[in-house]
């Protein structure tokens, strides 16, 4: 057992080696909280166009106008976006980012974050989706007795409901995201599994660091897990 500790002290902390652990999971978890943030950005935006079109279909078709001829657009911009993000691999869609539209920066970090908030924002949207859906219609009935035309409905009052619901869900999407910016070391930037992997190549040691990279995401994943349940836990109480 001793031996291994002195092979695990001149693996990750001869020449300051561990910094690049430190230097990897605070760039893994910029990536993952920018990310997160965009996408759910995005997810509003696409969620809220998408379930607007789909309740009110009928009812703009019945009127005419541009105003269906806008919905139908921006919906078909909505469906192709899915589409495409959902349909390709994310090391793929980073790769194109990085190489080919933002060829001309080499901010790794900042084109890893826009590259994941792209990809996230295609999921998130969907369970926004799912949420806006859920809440019932006397809600929008109830905004629009209120005054309250269909926009500040979905602000002020469906918006807010379809949160609660969708909330757990949504961090379960931070956790997938988190182990999915794993693989922005293809376009080189030190996040922690790129980290675990230098260290691996300037020791010719791999078991130590990827195991221990490995330990730091499960630990990581564990507390936001039970956050998670927490969580879950407090919304099931305060809906008693």
């Amino acid at each position: 057992m001793s031996e291994f500790f002195q092979e695990f002290k001149r693996v990750m902390f001869e020449n300051n080696r561990f910094d690049f652990i430190l230097d990897g999971l605070k760039n893994t978890f910029l990536i993952t909280l920018g990310s997160l943030i965009l996408g759910i950005a995005l997810g509003v935006i696409v969620a809220i166009i998408r379930s607007t079109y789909d309740k009110n279909k009928l009812h703009l078709q019945k009127n005419g106008g541009i105003s269906y001829y806008l919905f139908s657009f921006f919906n078909a911009i909505c469906q192709l976006y899915l589409t495409v993000i959902r349909g390709t691999p994310v090391v793929v869609q980073l790769m194109i980012f990085y190489f080919i539209i933002f060829a001309s920066t080499d901010n790794g970090v900042l084109v890893a974050t826009f590259a994941f908030g792209i990809n996230s924002g295609a999921y998130v949207a969907e369970i926004f989706r799912s949420g806006i859906m859920a809440v019932d219609n006397g809600q929008f009935e109830a905004g629009r007795s209120l005054g309250l035309n269909y926009i500040q409905t979905m602000i002020y009052i469906v918006v807010p409901q379809m949160f609660k619901v969708v909330l757990p869900t949504l961090c379960n999407e931070f956790i997938v995201l988190l182990k999915e910016t794993s693989v922005a070391g293809y376009v080189g930037v030190i996040d922690l599994t790129k980290a675990g992997n230098t260290i691996a190549g300037r020791t010719f040691s791999y078991f130590i660091p990827l195991i221990s990279v490995a330990v730091i995401y499960l630990v990581v994943v564990i507390i936001l897990t039970k956050l998670v349940g927490m969580l879950e836990r407090r919304l099931r109480n305060s809906d008693h």
